[in-house]
């Protein structure tokens, strides 16, 4: 199969996924809200997600650094069932440290399979927007620090985006650590409020 071809079929079974991803993620709110005192603060979800002790947050994890890859429900839900489930501070912790598995491992398989891996989950045009930024040499660092730090940035692509550049994982490494943390924290805790005030006022 060419090598086209191969990236457009990759790319499909991508949207379906993210279709039926958000399909599921619209139901499970549905679900929530007609079953809400299943998850309330202490309430009967919670409760079962701790029993499982440290196999809970593994699972956690996991599907946090799955949905880096391949967006199997939106990011930001995911981020805000951890701040739930987990609380403030564990809910980061646990979101960061997929959200980081997730990034490097993004970068090391762009790195290894090259573009044909990263071309399977954008459009053509998604795709050549942001490998151009690449000809910028280090100005590509400053653009994916600040694409890593402000709202509105495909994140998951661009480490993949990275991983085709000349940067070393080293120093991904480092941006990733210094650039993502304050801003997760913030995203999360703005949805997880908003979230809230519409669930009160609107619904």
């Amino acid at each position: 199969m060419p090598k086209s071809s191969q990236s457009l079929s990759n790319r499909q079974l991508i949207q379906l996924v993210s279709v039926a991803g958000i399909i599921i993620t619209v139901l499970s709110i549905y679900y929530i809200k007609t079953h809400s005192h299943l998850f309330t603060i202490g309430g009967p979800f919670q409760s079962f997600i701790m029993n499982l002790g440290i196999f809970g947050p593994l699972i956690f994890i996991l599907l946090q650094i799955i949905q880096v890859i391949y967006p199997i429900i939106p990011g930001g839900m995911t981020c805000v069932i951890g701040h739930a489930v987990f609380g403030p501070f564990y809910g980061f912790i646990y979101n960061f440290l997929g959200i980081f598995a997730g990034s490097l491992l993004s970068f090391c398989l762009a790195r290894r399979y090259g573009d044909k891996f990263a071309k399977s989950f954008v459009s053509e045009n998604t795709y050549d927007k942001y490998i151009a930024k690449l000809d910028k040499g280090r100005g590509f660092e400053f653009f994916l620090i600040t694409a890593f730090v402000l709202p509105g940035f495909p994140d998951d692509f661009l480490c993949m985006v990275a991983g085709l550049s000349k940067m070393s994982l080293k120093k991904f490494c480092w941006i990733t650590l210094l650039s993502k943390p304050a801003t997760l924290y913030l995203y999360t805790l703005i949805s997880y409020q908003s979230m809230l005030f519409i669930n009160h006022t609107f619904l």
